[in-house]
């Protein structure tokens, strides 16, 4: 399995544009490493619940993930080699493209700023995929896929357990269901090599804060959004204080 690292690429995600809204302060770090020194510290008072450091870093890092996992799964219905493969590219579309729905009317919600692009270890991961050709490219989407949705499992649990944020709890939902759906197709392309995706999990590279954070979203930016496939079969819930016409009452928390 072969992992890119300090890569760096413009990344070119299909769908309709929004424009971005200025928002709480932008996380400092992000991916597989602990995004705050403090994560239980509040940083806004808001009506679904006070929202923490690590309840922030969890919707960015949710949206961050789409970023580069959607476009690859337009990746591996061109060049997955197996029905698996394939079948997992679907999932991954489908997943993200109802997860980043969530994101963005969360962080409208909760005023928090999110990322227009994954951050450069996820580009790299992109790029290894862009370059590899027939099984090579089953392989490593397979297990590299299979790493990072295992690494972020842990976080989405402690976020559940621990979020006193109804919105920010119902996104650890989604996202539960989605990553272990995730998972699942990837060990159903029989291609993951469990030993060396263990190893990867429990011992991380250690990079700089800056491959590991997505860059915030510029100043009047479109926000990138993640379109759900004509014959999706995922739904983002209904969110707290949302009707079920998508229409919800959002005022700005009270910042710390």
């Amino acid at each position: 399995m072969r992992f890119s690292r300090n890569a760096t690429g413009t990344l070119f995600v299909g769908g309709a544009l929004s424009l971005t809204l200025a928002a709480l302060a932008y996380p400092a770090m992000l991916g597989v490493n602990t995004v705050s020194s403090d994560g239980s510290r509040v940083i806004a008072q808001t009506q679904w619940g006070p929202l923490t450091e690590a309840d922030r870093d969890f919707v960015v890092k949710v949206r961050a993930a789409g970023l580069w996992e959607y476009p690859v799964g337009q990746m591996g219905l061109k060049k997955g080699q197996s029905k698996a493969v394939i079948t997992a590219s679907k999932h991954l579309i489908d997943g993200h493209a109802a997860l980043d729905a969530s994101c963005r009317k969360i962080s409208t919600m909760l005023n928090i700023t999110i990322p227009n692009v994954a951050s450069p270890q996820q580009v790299g991961f992109v790029n290894t995929l862009a370059a590899d050709q027939g099984k090579q490219f089953d392989t490593d989407f397979a297990n590299i896929l299979r790493v990072t949705h295992g690494s972020i499992f842990n976080t989405i649990a402690k976020i559940r357990s621990t979020t006193k944020n109804t919105v920010v709890r119902a996104l650890a939902d989604q996202a539960n269901a989605t990553v272990l759906d995730h998972i699942t197709v990837m060990e159903q392309t029989g291609l993951v090599n469990f030993d060396q995706v263990l190893f990867q999990e429990t011992t991380p590279p250690k990079l700089p804060a800056t491959d590991l954070t997505p860059p915030p979203p510029v100043a009047g930016q479109p926000e990138v959004v993640l379109t759900p496939p004509v014959d999706s079969t995922t739904q983002p819930p209904v969110l707290p204080g949302e009707s079920s016409t998508g229409q919800n009452a959002a005022p700005s928390p009270t910042v710390r």
